[in-house]
């Protein structure tokens, strides 16, 4: 029996100035379930995927976002976090200053509402790091300052660990990785799903080679705003032979 976690219905958003993006998007995505979404440039992918975390560039005009059966659609970023929420961005943000231990410390104990010491935490990072081939070193280094496109992609994949979320987002997480990179990011999400086969993961991306690993249960294909197509893995080899021109 399905056990829906997230649920989209008929959503319209737009930018700030008005500027229309989704129009009418509707996506269900059980508990266990790897939803992928492909699409060209300018489709409303990451759009989707901001607002789903709450971010306030974005309208909601039109729909609903469940989330555990309950109405999300007005809720913030903080507290959908809470909620068991996780966005990997994109292109992840430098915080000079901020270590990624305390970083990831004052995250994780948002996310719990309880406390967690430096020594447990850094026990639990380094095995992750292990996993996730970091060095050590990276634990006290600022958040994401001088990191390379990897590094920073590597630490989103810790976040993600250690907060232990119920529903992931990955958005383009595969985007400038090479081959070694991005089979070493694969990994570190295939473990975090092993370790947490409820929780549910829509990832984003242009590309098959990153499905290649992650193997999504359902797969969609968006074009100016709407999901044109669903489906199995089928869609994903089609649109590497045939473009996005199949559905134009």
């Amino acid at each position: 029996m399905a056990d829906p976690l997230l649920e989209i219905t008929n959503l319209y958003i737009t930018a700030e100035d008005g500027t229309a993006i989704l129009n009418g998007v509707t996506l269900v995505i059980n508990r266990g379930e790897t939803h992928a979404l492909m699409g060209p440039n300018g489709c409303g992918k990451s759009t989707l995927a901001s607002t789903l975390l709450g971010s306030p560039e974005y309208v909601v005009t039109r729909g609903t976002i469940r989330y555990k059966g309950q109405d999300i659609t007005e809720l913030d970023s903080s507290e959908r976090g809470k909620l068991g929420m996780f966005l990997a961005f994109q292109y992840p943000q430098e915080f000079p200053g901020v270590s990624v231990l305390n970083f990831l410390r004052q995250t994780v104990e948002a996310r719990t509402s309880k406390e967690i010491s430096i020594l447990n935490l850094r026990k639990l990072m380094m095995s992750w790091m292990d996993k996730l081939d970091m060095d050590s070193a990276f634990a006290d280094r600022y958040l994401n300052e001088g990191f390379s496109g990897g590094e920073k992609k590597r630490n989103e994949i810790l976040q993600m660990a250690l907060l232990e979320p119920d529903f992931a987002v990955l958005d383009e997480t595969d985007s400038g990785l090479d081959i070694d990179a991005l089979q070493v990011v694969a990994k570190g999400v295939n473990e975090i799903r092993k370790e947490r086969p409820d929780m549910g993961v829509l990832t984003i991306t242009h590309y098959q080679r990153l499905l290649d690993h992650l193997q999504p249960d359902h797969v969609h294909i968006l074009i100016e705003g709407k999901i044109v197509e669903s489906g199995g893995f089928e869609l994903v080899e089609k649109l590497d032979s045939q473009g996005y021109e199949a559905w134009l």
